[in-house]
């Protein structure tokens, strides 16, 4: 207890300065914590994939579509459970900045393959009979102000012109990683407006999702996918979701590397400034530390006292930096829902936030420690007054 009482008078003689080192380390802290959760939500999809899914497309390109035949063929495939199929529609609502992922599904076997989007027995029911209806995710809803039986016009991107659908259900995630701002609507309404408009992409679908009856089939039953439709006029590439996500992920892999360097860069500043602070300490007490060791403290005793002064600040920015993520976090995540559908702080986040806390702490601390454990008492007393 004394100790502590010593390490507290001594941390705070010189206010001012050790006051903005506290603010400097929480604010370093806070922007790692802050940068590591924009990584996270960047690969929310990634890690948000199931290891019972596969997704198969176009062999040439994500662009190109396939028949819709080819889903009896696939079920037939040894290891398939269930198989159902997606359109990326792309619409917006009234203007281009209210984007959100829409997609054009088979409800039934999509919403099977999906069990982590949680839906109301009865507003499943009407989402199956009406073709006009759509289903919406709990932050879609709220971030427009949408609920059951609202109209939602639509303006297509890919398929041009109004579409309006009728809110038959808003799904809620089984997990906190699961995105909740997702549009639904019914491929057979899509489909049945191209054969009026466009007949020649009637009968199209973009990706299969293909349910596997055992995880670790997942490579046989991919090359068998493929194997199935090569040499024909829309040949198929079968990948894990993981797979498939992580493609997305790596057009702006530069982007991610670059926000991880950062994140690190200033915990690296952050761990000079402290350890200047250190120094400065350090080098105006060398009197007093010669006055303790002639008084017959040991070095060990004078150590606990510089290094447990370095770990005292670090540790009290640390915790105010921790303490501050969760906040910011979650008004940051309010202000790029569009862009971050799932933006939560994980533990492993608090964990390095911690773990660096530590870091920075000890090694600005180690030479001034050293410096201080070695001054010898007659050099250390010429020092006094």
């Amino acid at each position: 207890m004394f100790l502590l009482k010593l390490l507290f008078r001594n941390a705070f003689r010189h206010r001012v300065r050790t006051l903005l080192t506290i603010l400097g380390i929480t604010v370093a802290i806070l922007a790692f914590g802050l940068l590591q959760t924009v990584v996270g939500a960047w690969y929310a999809g990634v890690n948000a994939s199931s290891s019972t899914r596969l997704i198969s497309r176009n062999a040439i390109s994500l662009v190109f579509t396939l028949p819709i035949a080819y889903q009896e063929r696939i079920r037939r495939i040894d290891g398939v459970s269930a198989v159902s199929y997606a359109n990326w529609f792309g619409g917006v609502y009234v203007t281009e900045k209210n984007f959100f992922p829409s997609f054009a599904i088979e409800p039934k076997s999509y919403l099977a393959l999906y069990p982590e989007f949680v839906l109301a027995p009865n507003e499943k029911h009407d989402f199956l009979l009406d073709r006009k209806g759509c289903v919406i995710g709990k932050k879609l809803a709220e971030r427009f102000g949408w609920k059951i039986g609202d109209t939602i016009p639509l303006k297509g991107t890919i398929f041009p012109g109004t579409w309006e659908f009728v809110v038959r259900g808003i799904y809620h995630g089984a997990e906190k990683s699961t995105d909740e701002s997702q549009f639904f609507f019914q491929w057979e309404y899509l489909n049945e407006s191209l054969k009026k408009t466009v007949a020649r992409r009637a009968d199209q679908i973009g990706v299969y999702i293909i349910g596997l009856k055992k995880p670790q089939t997942a490579a046989e039953v991919s090359l068998a996918v493929d194997a199935t439709f090569k040499n024909s006029l829309a040949e198929t590439l079968t990948e894990t979701e993981k797979a498939f996500q992580l493609s997305f992920v790596s057009m702006t892999e530069a982007i991610v590397i670059a926000i991880r360097i950062v994140s690190f860069v200033v915990i690296i500043i952050i761990m000079v400034v402290v350890a200047n602070t250190m120094a400065m300490t350090a080098r105006e007490r060398i009197g007093e530390y010669a006055i303790f060791k002639a008084m017959g403290f040991q070095a060990y005793h004078i150590a606990g006292m510089v290094f447990g002064e370095s770990l005292f600040i670090a540790s009290a920015g640390g915790c105010l930096g921790i303490l501050l993520t969760f906040p910011v976090a979650r008004t940051f995540g309010t202000l790029m829902g569009n862009f971050f559908p799932i933006f939560q702080v994980e533990s492993s986040t608090l964990y390095m936030d911690a773990l660096f806390c530590l870091i920075v702490g000890g090694v600005a601390g180690i030479f001034p420690t050293w410096r201080a454990i070695r001054i010898k008492i007659a050099d250390g007393l010429r020092r006094v007054g």
